[in-house]
């Protein structure tokens, strides 16, 4: 019998980092389970999809005996949830019942044994391991995940590329129409290598890490990845495949550059995607004398037209985009201004930030 007591988000926000991965139904029914582990005050969480794996640790729990038992990820999540924000949690094991009683609600929950759980763990002396800060790291992620693949059949599009070159951490996501770049300098000296993170590790990342300065220590191997932060362990298996060359895909010596303001961009590409195609979402970017505009016109013959004010006095340019694209890249940077720079309309444009060199956003041209 395992005997715990703690305040409801003592067990609650532990649980709430690591069910993110877990699928209400399996094929595997363990893995729908999240694996309680106690010992002292220490209370252990661990969830997997075989894929992905999170732990963390809590060391303000109550209560005596120790012991283990995985127990319904979601339904143990959705209960303490709504429960009280003041509710004191006991759970007690009897036989195969998790029991869990808060004030004079009690819920018996079905349970497997922590023996058949799964576990992951990266082999010793083969990873490469270095420290960054969680918000760097964090700003590398959210300045290129949009641009990765959604159930691709090419599987490694469905995915970020982690190259760690020299002093140098690289992050490349493409669909093949679009590509983002960063980059950022790490406190190390590796040979290059690349890992490709899965699409549910990137936003599982995302989610979970902060906006501070706070540690992140990295552990990369042949073929998994470790992420320790705070009191949290993420685990993930990295895709096996060889990703695109994105050096030959970034363009060099573009003809025509302007800078526009980005919060007048967006707005104006917001209001502009209203009224196109809904299936293609296709918009105009036409460039004359001072002055870009952005056109769109749907199969019911309606228009919208936006005009920006930018120094601008070269050939007048008509190119074809995805506005999805480029709302998608305005909504994650943070500049005030971004460079666009074309060749023309056949070629792939590029958008970077005048204030930073890492950053770079290759789209394709569309025909309208």
């Amino acid at each position: 019998m395992i005997i715990l007591q703690s305040p409801r988000d003592v067990l609650l926000n532990p649980l709430q980092s690591v069910s993110g991965i877990v699928e209400r139904r399996h094929t595997l029914p363990i893995l729908s389970n999240v694996l309680l582990e106690k010992q002292g005050n220490k209370l252990t969480l661990v969830a997997t999809d075989i894929e992905i794996q999170i732990t963390t640790i809590n060391e303000e729990v109550g209560g005596e005996g120790d012991g283990a038992v995985t127990v319904a990820a979601k339904k143990l999540q959705d209960i303490l949830r709504s429960l009280p924000e003041s509710a004191q949690i006991t759970l007690d094991l009897e036989e195969k019942r998790l029991l869990v009683k808060a004030g004079r609600s009690r819920f018996s929950l079905q349970t497997l044994p922590a023996q058949d759980f799964p576990r992951m763990g990266i082999a010793a002396g083969e990873e490469k391991t270095f420290t960054v800060t969680q918000k760097d790291f964090r700003q590398l992620l959210e300045k290129t995940q949009y641009a990765m693949a959604t159930q691709d059949v090419r599987y490694y599009l469905n995915g970020l590329m982690l190259m760690m070159d020299g002093k140098e951490l690289r992050c490349v996501a493409t669909d093949s129409h679009r590509l983002a770049f960063n980059s950022m300098e790490i406190e190390a000296d590796f040979p290059r290598q690349e890992m490709i993170l899965p699409r549910k590790t990137v936003l599982e990342l995302n989610r979970l890490l902060t906006d501070t300065d706070a540690p992140l220590k990295i552990s990369g191997g042949s073929n998994q990845i470790r992420f320790e932060f705070g009191h949290t362990v993420l685990i993930s298996k990295l895709i096996d495949g060889k990703f695109p060359d994105y050096e030959r895909v970034i363009p060099t010596n573009l003809a025509t550059q302007i800078q526009v303001d980005r919060k007048d961009l967006h707005a104006a590409m917001s209001r502009t995607a209203i009224l196109t195609n809904e299936k293609f979402r296709g918009v105009r970017v036409i460039l004359e004398d001072n002055i870009l505009k952005v056109a769109a016109q749907n199969a019911e013959m309606e228009e919208a037209q936006e005009e920006i004010e930018v120094e601008y006095t070269g050939t007048p340019l008509d190119i074809g985009f995805n506005v999805t694209y480029l709302l998608d890249v305005f909504n994650n940077l943070s500049g005030d201004k971004v460079c666009w720079s074309f060749n023309d309309a056949n070629s792939s444009a590029l958008i970077t930030m005048p204030d930073n060199e890492r950053f770079k956003y290759v789209i394709m041209p569309m025909r309208i």
